[in-house]
């Protein structure tokens, strides 16, 4: 299944990753799990050799140590960010403060990584620079050239309404005003606020994601507004708030939906006043940050049930994008699945590719946690995948009992055998699978359900059923 998305990505020239560590097997972790994510890796030991290579060399991301032996790694930072601002640095320290972190988020630095750490969790923070840089490189598309391409940033889909989410975001990168991203659960809205903002004049500082639903309501006015020491039980120290660390950036609230209502008057008046005013202290303090948040949840709805403030919600709407579910999207699955097994493959192995029969499945399906599970579903495959090729018993058990097959048109005519097909499998849909229950809603014996699923399974295999389905799914009959 070869797609513009796959031909681009061998083309393109690998990105270049320096590791400055005084650590040797540091500098082997660090080494090892960027080259199994495509990267090309430079390692040293010294900040005298990282400037060398960084002098000489086109060096797209920085991996460095705080604490080096023969110079201090805040300073190194503080040169490179001044010299060469392109560079795209990450911090794995196992001597950091939240003072050095914040300092280092001032400096560009786009992740903080506390040693001991997992490889996973560097694996990860890797893909999230490396798709930044894509987004970045991105900046200077034309319009003609993003109807034609498969996806914007990390955004994919050829789909018209993917297609005007893209050109809306490019119009909206350009502007500093607040953006509010609608959308159920996992269809991308942080993806979509990171392709805002890096494809914007900001796209050199900060990125700061707050999920509101995930902290405790007690925390989440010192996590944005910060504190000082002395102001509550355990504030041995100061601390800034993300309005002010992420100076010149962009702070993203996800979730907005479940902020306190208490603390969104708190909120309004800093985007108005733009300054915050810490816990505990009297000085307020000038902040620069654009505001993009996002919702799965009816805000106006929570204004008339009262746990959401109207003027709150016209500050943060002055411009309003929705992401569509992947169910009202479904030509753009296989790219996505295109995609994510080519991610995968790197990150678990030579890359996979998918039968049709398994393609059928995945676009029969209605994806109620959208592209997040798809992309869960993809990664289960290939890793306890037996082959090279996606087949359905790699699938879950759930698409397998669950997957309902499209219903006609008013103007089609159906066989009675087709029609009898996709009562049985209606009647799956609405026992979750429970053939028993389904064999008694349907009025036949266990015995003849079994025999009839076992007859529609032999006729998916045989092929031309599947070709159909597909066919139907990318709207070409």
């Amino acid at each position: 299944m070869a797609t513009a998305v796959a031909a681009a990505q061998q083309k393109a020239t690998p990105l270049h990753l320096l590791v400055l560590d005084d650590e040797p097997h540091i500098r082997l972790l660090c080494s090892s799990v960027a080259a199994q994510s495509g990267l090309n890796v430079t390692a040293v030991a010294t900040a005298q050799e990282a400037l060398t290579v960084i002098n000489t060399s086109c060096i797209d991301i920085l991996v460095t140590d705080l604490k080096l032996r023969e110079s201090d790694g805040m300073n190194f930072i503080r040169q490179i960010h001044d010299t060469h601002p392109e560079v795209v640095m990450i911090v794995v320290t196992g001597y950091g403060s939240i003072d050095s972190a914040i300092m280092a988020t001032r400096l560009g630095v786009m992740h903080y990584i506390a040693k001991p750490f997992r490889t996973t969790e560097l694996r990860s923070r890797l893909e999230q620079v490396a798709q930044s840089i894509e987004i970045r490189n991105e900046n200077g598309l034309s319009s003609q050239r993003l109807r034609t391409n498969p996806g914007f940033g990390q955004l994919i889909g050829l789909s018209p309404k993917m297609q005007s989410v893209y050109t809306m975001t490019e119009k909206v990168s350009q502007h500093e005003y607040p953006v509010l991203i609608l959308g159920e659960s996992g269809t991308g809205k942080e993806l979509l606020a990171r392709s805002v903002h890096f494809s914007g004049p900001r796209r050199d500082r900060p990125f700061a994601p707050v999920d509101c639903a995930s902290l405790v309501p007690t925390l989440i006015e010192s996590e944005l507004f910060g504190y000082v020491k002395g102001a509550f039980t355990g504030a041995i120290q100061s601390k800034k708030g993300l309005l002010e660390a992420a100076q010149g950036g962009t702070l993203f609230l996800d979730e907005i939906g479940d902020m306190p209502v208490q603390l969104q008057a708190k909120l309004l008046r800093a985007l108005q006043e733009h300054e915050v005013r810490p816990v505990g202290s009297t000085e307020r303090r000038r902040i620069d940050v654009r505001i993009i948040s996002a919702t799965n949840c009816d805000l106006e709805s929570a204004i008339r049930g009262g746990t959401f403030r109207q003027d709150l919600y016209f500050r943060l709407n002055v411009v309003q994008m929705t992401l569509p579910a992947l169910r009202d999207r479904k030509i753009d699955i296989p790219l996505l699945v295109e995609s994510f097994l080519q991610k995968f493959g790197r990150l678990h192995g030579p890359p996979c590719t998918i039968s049709e029969r398994a393609l059928r499945q995945l676009m029969d399906y209605d994806w109620p946690g959208n592209v997040r599970e798809l992309e869960n579903v993809i990664e289960r495959a290939v890793v306890l995948g037996s082959g090279l090729v996606v087949e359905t018993a790699d699938l879950p058990a759930t698409l397998h009992s669950l997957t309902r097959p499209r219903m006609p048109r008013e103007s089609e005519t159906l066989h009675l055998a087709e029609l009898e097909r996709r009562a049985i499998f209606r009647a799956l849909c609405e026992t979750k699978g429970n053939k028993l229950d389904a064999a008694r809603q349907l009025g036949i014996g266990k015995t003849t359900l079994y025999r009839k699923l076992k007859t529609y399974d032999a006729q998916s295999a045989a092929g031309p059923m599947t070709k159909q389905i597909t066919t139907d799914w990318l709207g070409k009959n």
